[in-house]
């Protein structure tokens, strides 16, 4: 409740004529805010102290700025494809992730203690007592607290220190600009930059380069890098399901291919073998009749809807679950989703039994991209 006598209120238009500083003891009065103490900072103006004060200020949102600004030009720059151990230009490779903790961490700490620090050093710390009371806002209300709002922007001296505001706005900027990269540099990819190369958003490190004929074969993740473990058909029970990488035997001895392989986001598939009883229910998708191997089909594991690994296959239901957000694709029809947010199915590989070895091996890449939507895709 107000504690001011209606009848001692302005009127309309002594409210248009008073100064922001009545407008600020009037709308304390009017709050029943009481003003124990409200010290100046800086009474004496200029001097040495308040300078180095806000040399100091600056200083820490200069540094946001320049830590912001390296964030980027790490993040943009950095050699951060992989390079194998013991290797020419691993040690840069290395420092890749490190580089982009340390200057996007320290462009945020920076700004953080540069704000801090502005409030220790000029903002007034005022002392008032307030009674509390409910109820709407007035015209005069809102009139008094935007008095204070800029009585406060005053007293704070911001805007006449043109350093620290210049230094703030640089410092923003960097950390702004360095979360932006952050979260959008890895999105914006051309689908048709490189588009008949494995390197293209339309297909995966299952594709053999244009021109060579070299068999891709289904490998085993087995925790080393440089193993290679082909797949047979008779090493996967009835309803059993394995990851898979794609390897060629002219990456035998390549331990950056090798490693490169089992990191590649695109490349993991799921072998499944049916149970002989459910691969009798099996719908295929028209046009991919004759991608699976008898009992065996091979479905990407990167996740329609965001990309997610769908990592969960269940025996009893031939269900493939999604653990990110609860996606279900059926095994027995093409694996199309059946449950959760993702809209379309998983993409098959199609696969072989090579007649000389014994092993499976793909026959070609997927025919179409796998992963999450992208504006030109058409399924």
């Amino acid at each position: 409740m107000s504690s001011t006598n209606p009848t001692d209120l302005p009127s309309e238009e002594e409210l248009a004529k008073m100064s922001r500083e009545e407008l600020v003891k009037l709308g304390g009065k009017l709050d029943g805010v009481e003003i124990v103490e409200y010290p100046d900072p800086w009474p004496v103006k200029g001097t040495r102290a308040e300078k180095r004060a806000e040399r100091a200020v600056a200083l820490w949102f200069l540094i946001a700025a320049i830590s912001g600004f390296a964030f980027v030009g790490v993040f943009l720059f950095w050699p951060h494809a992989y390079t194998a151990p013991n290797t020419e230009g691993y040690f840069a490779y290395s420092l890749f992730t490190p580089l982009l903790g340390a200057t996007l961490g320290l462009s945020v700490l920076a700004l953080g203690v540069g704000a801090l620090l502005y409030t220790k050093k000029f903002i007034p710390h005022e002392v008032a007592v307030q009674q509390r009371s409910d109820g709407g806002s007035s015209e005069l209300d809102k009139k008094t607290i935007l008095a204070h709002l800029s009585d406060a922007g005053e007293r704070s001296t911001i805007g006449r220190r043109s350093l620290v505001k210049a230094s703030a706005g640089l410092g923003a900027t960097a950390m702004g600009l360095g979360v932006g990269v952050f979260a959008l540099g890895g999105l914006v990819r051309d689908p048709w930059a490189q588009t008949d190369t494995k390197n293209s958003l339309w297909h995966t490190g299952w594709m053999n380069e244009p021109g060579n004929n070299e068999k891709v074969f289904l490998r085993r993740a087995t925790g080393h890098a440089h193993e290679v473990v082909l797949v047979k058909p008779e090493d996967i029970d009835a309803g059993g399901m394995e990851t898979v990488f794609p390897f060629r035997e002219s990456e035998r001895d390549d331990h950056h291919a090798l490693s490169a392989a089992l990191k590649r986001s695109d490349n993991p598939v799921m072998l499944i073998r049916l149970r002989s009883e459910d691969a009798r229910k099996v719908v295929k998708h028209q046009g991919q009749e004759d991608f699976n191997y008898g009992d065996y089909y091979a479905y990407t594991k990167i996740c329609s809807h965001l990309g997610c690994p769908t990592s969960l296959y269940e025996q009893r239901t031939n269900r493939i679950l999604c653990p990110c957000h609860q996606s279900q694709f059926d095994a027995l029809q093409y694996a199309k989703p059946i449950f959760g947010p993702a809209t379309r199915k998983l993409a098959q590989l199609p696969i072989a039994v090579d007649e000389e070895t014994g092993y499976l091996y793909a026959r070609s890449d997927f025919i179409e991209p796998v992963g999450p939507a992208f504006w030109e895709r058409k399924s």
